[in-house]
């Protein structure tokens, strides 16, 4: 057999275990991940059908296997098994309890399957991959939102939330989950918030209390990637600050996370231009901490939420020390 028969078997067989997802894909979802053409798609997907997978659907519409159908238990190479144990150690951090003891059980089943060197493989490697997180992602209250969210976005029901804001005002919601994203190091999911009549984000860590209904969504949602994408695309301001050029090191990675567009040499400083919403809360609060290295070229606005947050500072400090 020739190396493009290898290939093009390779291809077919990973092009069935795709098309066992269980969904409608397209040709041209195929067409990409395999790297081919559509004309190379509609060929190899003859190619299974001839062999007797029974596959519905039709070239420009989408293809699914039917229900019933099931390959042979899948065997795994050495690279993706590994790739298991970093997905491992990542859900035991960043996942709450329930769907950590999901994973954990799934895992169980994945490796019952795995070569006997293969399982050393993962084994050692398990011992040598450690993952760290200091951050709260969940609150004690509700340990398992993450479950709780999953089950709203599949089944389409609405939940609800006992939600803290940031200055600690606890509000009732019911929400309507359109998806879920790490940002900051933190969970949030996007959702249609039926007390403000607007979609809103929610950190889980926040959520005292999260319930389940029977109620079903009461609108159609787009895929929460618009909604972030119509987040960023909202009316901005901009902001210019200068930095001494010594404590670079310590601010390039956290600038990311408040809107940092460029940068530019200034002498003994660098200028960094942000673009944020109107109200600077993020930003304003990240400047103080290296306020005393960093100056401020425009707006006035943003200068001015900064020392009214120092006011603010000021007086809780001389209230503790008169008290």
């Amino acid at each position: 057999m020739s190396t493009e028969d290898l290939n093009r078997f390779d291809r077919i067989l990973a092009m069935l275990v795709h098309l066992q997802s269980g969904r409608v894909v397209t040709a041209q979802e195929l067409a990409d991940r395999f790297r081919v053409s559509l004309r190379t798609v509609y060929r190899d997907i003859r190619s299974l059908e001839a062999s007797g997978v029974p596959i519905s659907g039709e070239a420009g519409v989408g293809y699914v296997i039917m229900e019933g159908y099931r390959l042979p238990p899948v065997m795994f190479t050495r690279e993706e098994a590994g790739s298991f144990v970093a997905a491992e150690k990542l859900m035991q951090k960043f996942s709450d309890k329930t769907l950590g003891a999901y994973y954990a059980s799934a895992m169980f089943k994945v490796k019952s399957v795995l070569k006997d060197i293969v399982k050393e493989r993962v084994t050692s490697l398990e011992t040598q991959v450690w993952v760290n997180s200091d951050m709260k992602l969940f609150n004690d209250a509700s340990p398992d939102a993450l479950d709780v969210l999953f089950e709203s976005i599949a089944e389409k029901k609405q939940v609800e939330l006992k939600y803290q804001s940031m200055n600690s005002e606890l509000t009732e919601r019911i929400i309507e989950p359109v998806g879920l994203f790490i940002e900051n190091n933190f969970w949030y999911v996007m959702g249609y918030c039926h007390l403000r009549n607007d979609y809103r984000q929610f950190r889980t860590d926040r959520m005292v209390q999260i319930k389940r209904t029977d109620l079903y969504f009461e609108k159609e949602h787009k895929d929460v990637e618009h909604h972030k994408n119509s987040d960023d695309n909202c009316e901005k301001t901009k902001v210019v600050i200068r930095v001494d050029k010594k404590i670079l090191k310590y601010i390039l990675t956290g600038r990311k996370y408040y809107g940092f567009v460029s940068e530019q040499d200034a002498g003994d400083k660098m200028e960094m231009t942000f673009m944020t919403n109107s109200s600077f809360e993020g930003l304003s609060r990240w400047y103080l901490m290296y306020g005393d290295c960093a100056e401020i070229v425009e707006p006035d606005s943003f200068r001015e939420k900064v020392n009214d947050l120092l006011n603010k500072t000021k007086e809780n400090l001389e209230y503790r020390f008169d008290g």
